[in-house]
C-alpha cells in the first residue's frame, strides 16, 4: 500500500510530462483553422506502434501525429506538434502537410526565451514548404538561411524538420502511413 502512492503520483506525472500542452494543443487547432479556413477541423490521431517508434528518429506518441478532416470528415492533410531545444528552454511548432507529406505551413505555438524568437517569422519558416519525404536535407547556412542571434533555434529546428522528414520516410516505408 505505501508504494501504490507514489508509483500512481509518478505514472500520471508522467502521463502529463509526455503528452501534448493543452495550450499547446488550442493555439495548434486555432492556426489549422486559420490556415484551412474551415472552422470545424477535427483531428484522427495516427498511433505509432512503440517497436516502429523506435526506429524513427522523430518522436511520435501522446497524439503528435495526426489526420486534418474537415467537414464531412473528408482529409484535408496531416498534422505534427513538436518541441524543440533552444538555449535554456524549449519551443512547440507545428507542421501541416498535404496529403501526399509535403510541407504546406509551419508554426512556432510558443517560444520560451527572449532572444531568437524571429524563427516564428513567416518568410523564415517559408524556406520549409514543398519538403517532402524524399527532399534534401536541410543544411543551415547553405539551404537554410541563419538568423543573428537566433543560431541555436534555427539549428535545432532544422534539424527537427529533417528528423522529421526521415521519419515520416521511414513510416511511409512500412506502410504505417
Amino acid at each position: 500500500m505505501k508504494f501504490k502512492l507514489p508509483l500512481l503520483f509518478i505514472a500520471s506525472f508522467l502521463f502529463v510530462a509526455f503528452a501534448v500542452p493543452q495550450k499547446v494543443e488550442k493555439r495548434a487547432y486555432k492556426e489549422m483553422v486559420k490556415y484551412y479556413g474551415i472552422e470545424n477541423i477535427s483531428k484522427e490521431v495516427i498511433s505509432i506502434p512503440q517497436d516502429l517508434n523506435q526506429k524513427t528518429v522523430a518522436e511520435f506518441g501522446n497524439e503528435n501525429l495526426f489526420k486534418i478532416m474537415g467537414s464531412n470528415n473528408k482529409l484535408v492533410g496531416y498534422g505534427y506538434i513538436g518541441n524543440a531545444p533552444s538555449k535554456t528552454a524549449t519551443f512547440d511548432y507545428l507542421v501541416l502537410f498535404d496529403k501526399d507529406f509535403a510541407i504546406t505551413h509551419s508554426k512556432v505555438l510558443i517560444y520560451r526565451e527572449e532572444y531568437g524568437g524571429e524563427i516564428g517569422s513567416k518568410r523564415w519558416l517559408k524556406q520549409f514548404f514543398g519538403a517532402t519525404p524524399t527532399s534534401e536535407e536541410f543544411v543551415y547556412n547553405q539551404n537554410i538561411i541563419p538568423i543573428s542571434g537566433a543560431t541555436i533555434s534555427v539549428r535545432s529546428l532544422t534539424s527537427e524538420m529533417n528528423s522529421l522528414l526521415k521519419s515520416i520516410a521511414i513510416l511511409q516505408k512500412t506502410k504505417a502511413l
